[in-house]
């Protein structure tokens, strides 16, 4: 399909509407998704070292492995 101008472009055929509603919804989901990631991500982290300024070295023992491969209880 080819078009003649921007606006028979934007116009999509008489179809713009749901074709760029579409993308719109998509572009914001896609959005959504890779913020709420990050958010979550910095959380998770941000528990961490908090966790670990409450703890300090007990609580890195608990969760580091020992040479065998194995973990402290």
């Amino acid at each position: 399909m080819s078009f003649d101008s921007l606006g028979d472009f934007l116009a999509m055929g008489g179809h713009g509407l749901y074709v760029w509603l579409s993308y719109g919804a998509a572009l914001i989901i896609v959005l959504y998704n890779v913020v709420s990631v990050r958010l979550a991500e910095r959380r998770f982290f941000q528990e961490a070292r908090d966790r670990e300024r409450r703890h300090g070295a007990a609580g890195d023992a608990i969760s580091k492995p020992l040479a065998t491969g194995e973990f402290r209880s």
